[in-house]
């Protein structure tokens, strides 16, 4: 089968859970025999080898498409722009016109789910939704250092002003029920993946006469057996170590576990934070020290690496993960993980090694606890598995399904 895969997240020297996962599908279907090319950005530097070789694509990248943002204006205009993001889909969408021709099937792994009302008739089209921007302008739902419940349309204009008055409102409104109605359509139009059942309810929350007959929830998944050649490799797990690996951003709750923890680890502890973005930098001046070390960002191997060495990981989002990569690594490396029961995470209790792996709790302070008491435990490192439920090779023939419908 030729597959296009399709992501505005790649190229990148950095990436996310996102493209991780396209890279990670990519390589799965190219090791089943599938002839497999990655359509991406054009506006990074590098030539298109070098970029799937720092990608970690076993296969070729095509740069498609420019995503430089030509003056739209929000932050200073004060709204939503009701153009902006069907711009960029078209151009999305043109790109995979013109790459996609003879493609089998095109899969679109991104920030833009309208992308589908603009590809050519008759397209096998398929999309994946990673996150809440089916409804969301920001992708998170994630305002005031917590969840975002708000459904009316004019209340979103508070994550591009603060103090809106009717017209700024108006205008974003306007945005924000074009881009409902443009998913919506593009749903009932097209093949899509929730990545999780927490991501398909809360659109139909927002959008409860969407036809959802065409959708299904498949999760992310990862390269198990990769996962268990590191723990294969690894020296036994380092007493009192707790990993937080990702990007240090708002959202993520790395300050709100830092400040709830402070004066509360035991002595052994040693909080590793593996990631950059825009907060580390000051969490580092307030936190960093004898217990806590901020490393920077590591590329993957160096990721697990530490996460495989850990006595336990946190994943502390305080905002609504759909499906976190990050849980499910570590639950493949058969270290403890300890998150907030929010979002899709709950879900991903079915993918443990071992009853108790993954512990979930409802508020910052118990989370500490959790991580208190995994301390006060000996770190065990179990052998890895024979399977992981969220590996590539299980998921894949689901996806493979829905290509050949």
């Amino acid at each position: 089968m030729r597959i296009l895969l399709v992501s505005e997240d790649l190229p990148g020297e950095q990436i996310g859970g996102l493209g991780k996962h396209v890279v990670t599908l990519g390589n799965a279907l190219l090791a089943h025999g599938h002839a497999v090319r990655i359509l991406g950005r054009s506006d990074r530097p590098g030539a298109s080898s070098e970029h799937a070789r720092r990608i970690g694509f076993h296969g070729p990248f095509v740069p498609g498409f420019d995503y430089a943002h030509p003056g739209w204006k929000e932050s200073q205009l004060g709204v939503f722009n009701p153009l902006k993001r069907p711009y960029f889909a078209r151009k999305i969408a043109g790109a995979i016109n013109r790459h996609g021709a003879d493609a089998d099937v095109v899969h679109y792994h991104g920030h833009l789910p309208m992308v589908g009302l603009h590809v050519a008739p008759g397209m096998n089209y398929v999309q994946t939704r990673h996150d809440q921007g089916s409804e969301c302008l920001t992708h998170l739902r994630f305002r005031d250092d917590r969840p975002c419940t708000t459904l009316a349309p004019r209340d979103c204009s508070a994550c591009i002003c603060t103090d809106a008055g009717a017209l700024r409102k108006s205008v974003t409104a306007i945005a924000v029920n074009r881009y409902r109605d443009d998913s919506a359509r593009a749903f009932a139009l097209h093949k899509t993946v929730f990545v999780s059942q927490f991501l398909l309810r809360q659109f139909l929350r927002a959008v409860p006469h969407a036809d959802l007959a065409r959708c299904r929830v498949i999760p992310n998944f990862v390269d198990y057996p990769r996962l268990a050649a590191i723990v294969d490799g690894a020296l036994a797990p380092v007493a009192g170590r707790v990993v937080l690996v990702g990007r240090v951003d708002a959202g993520k709750g790395f300050g709100e576990f830092l400040a709830a923890a402070a004066g509360r680890l035991p002595e052994l502890a040693q909080v590793l934070v593996a990631g950059d973005g825009p907060e580390r930098v000051a969490l580092e001046g307030r936190h960093a020290g004898v217990q806590v070390r901020f490393l920077g960002w590591q590329d993957y191997a160096g990721a697990l690496a530490l996460a495989a060495s850990a006595h336990a990981c946190v994943v502390p989002s305080v905002c609504e993960e759909a499906c976190s990569t990050t849980v499910l690594e570590a639950l493949a490396l058969g270290r403890p993980c300890i998150a907030l029961a929010r979002g899709g995470t709950p879900e991903l209790a079915a993918y443990q090694s071992y009853p108790g792996q993954l512990q979930l709790a409802h508020s910052m302070p118990e989370l500490v606890e959790r991580v208190r008491a995994q301390l006060a435990t000996a770190p065990a490192r179990p052998p890895p598995a024979a399977g992981f439920g969220a590996d590539a090779a299980h998921l894949l023939p689901r996806l493979l399904e829905l290509y050949a419908e």
